[in-house]
């Protein structure tokens, strides 16, 4: 059901006291934003009918996940709660006063990352996968564990709940066979993809760090938002970022202090924004499902 900012107004005041001012932010088909300002700090709200209430708990559970490593800044979050009256989940975060970045940000950026990604993940003993799914965009993100960490693991791990669970999405809605195939082809060929001997290790990362998922607070502070989180490859994150965009001036320096890239990298870059492709092919359709058939094909091709 929408909701309207009176009745938003009246679900905070009950759960938080004081009068509450609310107007619109926004939204998407998964839910409405709003901008609240009352009893308490400025919040940035999101709600979602309560069928639809394990993306804001999911996305909750993600930003948590992250302030608990004290490596990155992630809007602290208010609360995550169903109102049964209204018929609405109800998540509410920090309102985040964003800045242009500045000329240091991509270090501090780079430096705040490979912390993030340098620190033993809170579960999953080396495996990979997260203790409950989440959304990659409008799609759902499977996070099932892998049964082994390392080289073992990851590949079975990115090619059931990567690439072979988006493929299996895009063959429900009668995808191009030729995809399909090129995918396929692509999975069976994973383990040719660490020839260099680069030996993945579970980390803990954003999952969806494209620009628009990143931002400076006033101080200069990096800040991260929008998390599908999961343990994972970290180069899978990096080939996010180099995806839909760049990363800012100054990033990789200081993120390669701390965490040097293997040489295949360059290869797997292709390997892991195929997963990213996939899902705009299976979001928005022709022009990114042709996209993603070059790009596998030319995976499976360099074989």
């Amino acid at each position: 059901m929408d909701l309207a900012a009176a009745d938003l107004a009246r679900t905070l005041s009950t759960r938080w006291g004081g009068r509450w001012r609310v107007r619109a932010a926004g939204g998407s088909g998964l839910c409405n934003t709003w901008h609240a300002v009352g009893a308490g700090p400025p919040c940035f709200v999101k709600t979602a009918p309560l069928e639809r209430a394990s993306v804001l708990e999911a996305e909750a559970d993600g930003l948590d996940a992250l302030a608990a490593t004290h490596t990155i800044r992630v809007p602290r979050l208010f609360g995550c709660w169903h109102d049964l009256r209204q018929g609405v989940a109800v998540l509410a975060l920090e309102w985040l006063d964003l800045h242009a970045p500045d000329a240091g940000f991509g270090a501090r950026f780079g430096h705040a990352l490979a912390a993030l990604h340098a620190q033993p993940p809170p579960e999953g003993g080396g495996r990979y996968g997260w203790r409950r799914d989440n959304m990659i965009g409008g799609t759902p993100q499977s996070n099932a564990w892998s049964r082994h960490g390392g080289l073992e693991g990851w590949i079975e791990f990115w090619g059931t709940q990567r690439l072979g669970a988006m493929r299996a999405r895009l063959a429900a809605r009668g995808s191009d066979p030729a995809l399909l195939d090129a995918v396929g082809r692509v999975i069976e060929q994973l383990p040719s993809c660490f020839d260099d001997g680069h030996e993945p290790c579970a980390s803990l990362i954003h999952g969806d760090l494209w620009s628009g998922n990143w931002g400076m607070l006033a101080d200069g502070t990096p800040v991260v938002y929008d998390p599908a989180v999961s343990c994972s490859d970290a180069e899978a994150e990096l080939a996010m970022m180099d995806l839909f965009g760049s990363p800012p001036a100054q990033f990789w320096p200081a993120y390669r202090q701390g965490t040097p890239l293997r040489p295949g990298y360059a290869q797997r870059r292709g390997l892991y924004q195929l997963y990213h492709l996939l899902n705009h092919a299976l979001l928005f359709g022709a022009s990114y499902a042709a996209a993603s058939l070059r790009l596998a094909r030319q995976l499976a091709g360099a074989r």
